[in-house]
């Protein structure tokens, strides 16, 4: 059978959907979600983080479409998916059919254009329009997904400007956001990407200086994104920085260091990270998501069955 014959036939598969129901959303563990960006094969965008600088996987060709990629999600106990690109029209009708078919949640979508957010960044005041622009034309899309997470990306640095004077301009730009938020019921979740090896010249590196930044915006529809992958090869110090900011913590994503595999290939002690995670969940002081996002050296369909059982706690 055919891979893409064997997702069709699981979809339908009595085993998943009892009845014509959808099976029951994962309760005993982390809510899990996966970017679309891992089921594109050749078409990622994602960078390759390795230590030799290959693609890791071993059936890079493979790809998924909208329907399979979220079957494949539910049938291993996943609740969401994320960060499809919703400014193409055809993925973004793709995916709005296949969410409905397969009851995931759109757990977040990129607000701003990618990571150098070109003409709509944050560390720029000339850029202010064009970012609050994109945040209206994000919310106006993640209200049609009935999703409430808008990942923003500040930019790169700009050169020869002080450091403080733009993270002063980051601060006004996402205060600036905030009644549109508000009025959308949405929530911005700043991601930092460590400039050490994925993104030299990016602004927003680390979660320390990234939780500053929110204090400093001060609301509650401004949080972070906590890639686990980025805050250690930045920052280190994982369980600490998430107990002591679980607050101002919006989503989690995944990918272990470094290489940013899948959990178990780096120095990561990923079972004690999802534990801390889940005690916080099970105390009512997180709601939300861990995401996949990195480049697996085994098949999707096995690291997302293994990070689900890692993730479960009774």
């Amino acid at each position: 059978m055919h891979r893409r014959e064997f997702i069709a036939a699981l979809a339908a598969s009595p085993l998943a959907f009892s009845c014509g129901r959808q099976p029951e959303a994962q309760t005993s563990g982390l809510k899990l979600s996966i970017t679309c960006d891992m089921f594109r094969g050749n078409q990622r965008g994602l960078p390759v983080d390795t230590l030799d600088g290959k693609d890791p996987r071993p059936d890079p060709d493979v790809s998924y479409t909208a329907d399979e990629g979220l079957a494949l999600a539910r049938s291993h106990g996943y609740e969401g998916f994320e960060m499809f690109d919703w400014r193409n029209g055809e993925e973004r009708a793709a995916y709005a059919a296949a969410r409905r078919k397969h009851a995931l949640e759109a757990v977040c979508i990129t607000a701003n254009k990618g990571v150098r957010a070109p003409g709509c960044g944050l560390t720029d005041p000339a850029e202010r329009e064009g970012f609050l622009a994109e945040i209206e034309s994000a919310s106006a899309v993640a209200k049609e997904f009935d999703c409430h997470r808008l990942v923003v990306l500040t930019g790169f640095e700009r050169e020869g400007v002080p450091r403080a004077e733009q993270m002063a301009s980051c601060v006004e730009g996402l205060r600036a956001a905030v009644p549109i938020l508000e009025n959308a019921g949405m929530t911005i979740v700043v991601e930092p990407i460590n400039t050490i090896v994925t993104r030299p010249g990016y602004f927003l590196a680390g979660a320390r200086e990234g939780f500053e930044m929110l204090k400093r915006v001060d609301s509650p529809h401004v949080k972070l994104l906590f890639d686990i992958y980025h805050v250690q090869t930045t920052d280190g110090d994982l369980i600490l920085q998430i107990q002591d900011n679980i607050d101002w913590i919006g989503h989690f994503q995944i990918g272990d260091h470094p290489g940013r595999m899948q959990p178990g290939t780096g120095e990561i002690n990923y079972r004690n990270v999802f534990r801390t995670i889940h005690e916080l969940q099970q105390a009512g002081r997180f709601g939300g998501y861990a995401g996949l996002e990195y480049h697996p050296s085994v098949t999707l369909p096995r690291t997302m069955a293994e990070v689900r059982q890692l993730a479960n706690f009774s």
